[in-house]
């Protein structure tokens, strides 16, 4: 069981991924989250923070395998009480799975822009493949216009040199 520390919220890259899923409330709590196991009332008195902004930053954070919980059951009353703790340490292996995610999503969209020839409407702004563009006889299927031929030459380097750089981080993680 390990909280978030300083030194890993310095890091830009967690940062951001943090900020992204739980918002600046949700890096404050955890922030302020002292590292024990404690119910989400707790969490939330400890920290002040709203007990919903609790609840909604924790079940992120365990949908992300980031945080867990553990139920014990009054006997007398029959309530259920979740007991959370951080899970930090889980952090590398979470960034480098999301990480492995948009490596696999950048190859397939960099397979498929190698793959075809594109042509836009200067009008409206569609983009169409060449087979979909001999369909309708190179005119936009939106406004009519003519199509030209869409030079993406810049964007398929920009996505083999972005695949290849996060390639090289995961080898290197």
């Amino acid at each position: 069981m390990t909280a978030i520390t300083e030194e890993q919220l310095k890091n830009p890259a967690i940062f951001q991924y943090l900020l992204k899923l739980v918002g600046e409330e949700g890096i404050e709590l955890l922030r302020r989250c002292p590292n024990e196991e404690l119910s989400d009332e707790d969490i939330a008195a400890k920290t002040e923070i709203n007990l919903n902004s609790v609840r909604h930053t924790l079940y992120n954070l365990y949908e992300h395998r980031l945080a867990e919980y553990r139920r014990i059951k009054n006997n007398e009353t029959g309530w259920l009480t979740y007991l959370w703790v951080m899970r930090m340490d889980n952090l590398n292996l979470v960034l480098r799975a999301e990480m492995e995610t948009v490596v696999g999503k950048l190859s397939a969209r960099l397979r498929y822009d190698e793959a075809n020839d594109f042509y836009q409407c200067k009008n409206c702004g569609l983009m169409t493949t060449f087979n979909n563009a001999c369909t309708t006889n190179f005119a936009c299927e939106q406004c009519g216009e003519m199509l030209v031929h869409f030079d993406d030459e810049l964007l398929v380097s920009a996505l083999k040199t972005r695949v290849e750089k996060m390639r090289e981080d995961l080898s290197d993680a």
